[in-house]
């Protein structure tokens, strides 16, 4: 059963209001592309993924090595695909995106993350 709120991309879910929010801040940096990716919707700029609405509830961004440490708190955990950890990769809670004040900060991180790849 999938909740109010959520799409369905196959059998995995993901939170059709976050994708929203995520889209219209992705938007303000140019062109975007949406794709199925990690289980969610990635949202792309030039190729690149800006963020990414998980199908296991909140956003999947990708940091860096060196500042994933620095991220790290109740909310935020390094990314687990297949078993293993991320080291470059965060999940951001749900609880931690509930303003847009909170989603705004983690979109713009990962538009930086984009921009800097497509460069």
């Amino acid at each position: 059963m999938v909740s109010a709120g959520a799409s369905t991309l196959g059998i995995v879910a993901y939170d059709e209001e976050l994708a929203g929010r995520v889209r219209e801040l992705v938007a303000e940096h140019g062109v975007t592309e949406e794709k199925r990716m990690f289980g969610g919707l990635a949202f792309m700029l030039s190729g690149h993924m800006a963020a990414c609405v998980s199908g296991q509830g909140g956003l999947l961004l990708r940091v860096g090595e060196d500042a994933l440490p620095g991220f790290l708190d109740e909310h935020v955990a390094p990314m687990v695909m297949g078993g293993r950890e991320s080291r470059t990769w965060v999940r951001v809670a749900p609880e931690a995106l509930r303003t847009d004040e909170q989603l705004e900060t983690w979109v713009a991180r990962g538009v930086a993350g984009a921009v800097r790849d497509r460069d």
